[in-house]
């Protein structure tokens, strides 16, 4: 291609490229507008703006990802956008609106209980930020936004980097020890992870000399190769992807980060990363040949280690949880577990099982914001401070307090196990399906054995899910907390909170809502 067909493409591509453009002129605006408020505006206003600006960045560009005119391929098959990358952006562009609203009101609710006098400055009391968060938080939305364009193995990794350090420096962006703690952790998987997915993309741009995935030349070069040596090169090539998705074997980060992020960070790292990181390793086994050389299909030999892998996240997931006494660490190891569901519809290799992923992550959305907030509005009416982590025995009694929020959760609860009237059992439903039939066509036993204890572990996840409920609804309330002064949440917060699970019951009612927005 010539130059001057080069610098046309570049051009062209300019129109698909609006969001992603908007976000890195908005980062930059974020910076400089956080050093100018500073200075010229009252402290307790600084946060009021910045969260403002955010939410309008994050607004513009969820609606310009779905109203973008160009679609296809950007920058010479470096990008390429379809109704697939516009949903997923959409999912990242809301999840990232909801955290940023709340933390806002959060540090509004913290500061309101701070006693008169007091010179504990509002940003310092738990579940707020220092104002950097919000630029931090608009340069990882780019970085998930160009995740879900991303066909070219540069652009892939280059995209999970900026995903990642963004990660990194919110975990361990409060002044907490054990925040240091959880985002060196975070940094450290990370780093093994990011070397190990670099190998196997030398790997494949050995075998196919490109690294286009949707080259010719890819797909010819690695029908080519035996089977189990390109199966061998897309695994080690998934590890960021596994790692950004909390999937089994690189799952190790989550319960300590989550636990040391502050709650709108963990309700985000529960979503967004996910999204974009489901998306991207469906791009790469759609990018492998149909046929091998050796060992048969290419996707076929893939299919059998992402269902060991699938089925490992869901185990490891549920098992952990049983034991937890923490909240947000009962959650994280939920989103492992939640990680191999996800890959079950991924396991299908299937237009169904993809389609399947698509709809869990958009219910799925809904359903982890949920319970983050819930648990935290409960936590915080029960008079929890900064320093003390969410112990679930401290929920007790809570139901006759906390009605609305009790039974909100009690429905999150139920969700996440994957049991009606929520969204989390359609999607199961259609995942399951989707993997089921694909055993019948291929008569896997490996695939028969993750559809059968998959559907076992739903059941186990129920002690675990409902023991919450169980203690908010049928516990007396811990004595020493029956003489404490209650704590009044912000009707802005319950609602917020409690409008998250409208679309989860909804979603159960009408799927067609989404799955009709999926199709087309």
């Amino acid at each position: 291609m010539s130059l001057t067909d080069q610098l046309t493409d570049i051009l062209k591509s300019l129109g698909g490229f609006g969001p992603e453009i908007w976000l890195s002129a908005s980062f930059c605006l974020l910076l400089v507008a956080e050093l100018v408020f500073v200075r010229v505006v009252a402290l307790p206003n600084v946060r009021r703006y910045l969260a403002g600006l955010s939410v309008l960045i994050l607004v513009i560009a969820g609606v310009w990802a779905v109203l973008v005119p160009v679609r296809g391929f950007l920058f010479m098959h470096l990008l390429f956008v379809d109704k697939q990358a516009i949903f997923t952006q959409a999912i990242i562009a809301i999840g990232a609106i909801v955290v940023v609203l709340y933390e806002f009101l959060s540090v509004q609710q913290d500061a309101s209980q701070q006693p008169q006098g007091s010179q504990l400055p509002a940003f310092v009391k738990r579940s707020s930020l220092p104002f950097e968060w919000y630029s931090l938080l608009i340069a990882m939305t780019l970085g998930l936004f160009l995740m879900t364009l991303s066909v070219n193995m540069l652009s892939i990794y280059l995209s999970i980097e900026l995903v990642s350090i963004c990660s990194y420096l919110l975990t361990a962006l409060t002044a907490d020890r054990k925040a240091s703690e959880g985002g060196i952790k975070y940094l450290l998987f990370g780093a093994i992870s990011s070397a190990i997915m670099l190998y196997g993309m030398s790997l494949l741009y050995g075998m196919t000399g490109t690294l286009d995935l949707t080259a010719d030349a890819f797909g010819t070069e690695l029908a080519q190769q035996n089977g189990a040596v390109v199966a061998v090169a897309m695994l080690l090539t998934m590890a960021g992807l596994l790692f950004k998705l909390a999937g089994v074997p690189f799952h190790v980060w989550t319960p300590d980060a989550y636990e040391a992020a502050p709650v709108p960070v963990a309700a985000f790292f529960s979503v967004a990363p996910k999204a974009a990181a489901v998306l991207v390793l469906m791009r790469v086994i759609t990018a492998l040949p149909a046929e091998a050389a050796a060992g048969g299909t290419t996707a076929m030999v893939l299919q059998t280690p992402l269902a060991v892998l699938a089925l490992a996240g869901i185990l490891i997931g549920n098992l952990s949880a049983l034991r937890q006494t923490d909240a947000k660490r009962l959650l994280a190891y939920s989103t492992i577990a939640h990680a191999g569901f996800l890959l079950v519809g991924v396991v299908a290799l299937s237009d169904a099982g993809f389609e399947a992923v698509l709809f869990y992550m958009g219910t799925y959305l809904f359903i982890s914001l949920a319970a983050f907030f819930l648990v935290d509005l409960l936590a915080r009416s029960n008079g929890n401070t900064q320093d003390e982590p969410l112990t679930i025995r401290n929920f007790a009694g809570l139901g006759l307090k906390q009605p609305l929020l009790s039974i909100a959760l009690t429905v999150v609860m139920l969700a996440l196990t994957g049991l009606p009237p929520t969204a989390g059992f359609t999607a199961k439903l259609l995942s399951f399906s989707a993997l089921y039939e694909a055993y019948q066509h291929t008569g896997d036993g490996w695939l028969l054995a993750l559809f059968a204890l998959g559907l076992l572990n739903a059941l186990v996840s129920l002690v675990y899910y409902l023991k919450i409920p169980f203690l908010l609804f049928f516990r007396p309330e811990p004595v020493h907390t029956q003489q404490s002064t209650p704590v009044v949440l912000p009707k802005t917060m319950v609602w917020l909170a409690v409008s998250l699970v409208i679309p989860v019951v909804l979603l159960f009612l009408k799927p067609d809502l989404l799955l009709q927005f999926i199709g087309e």
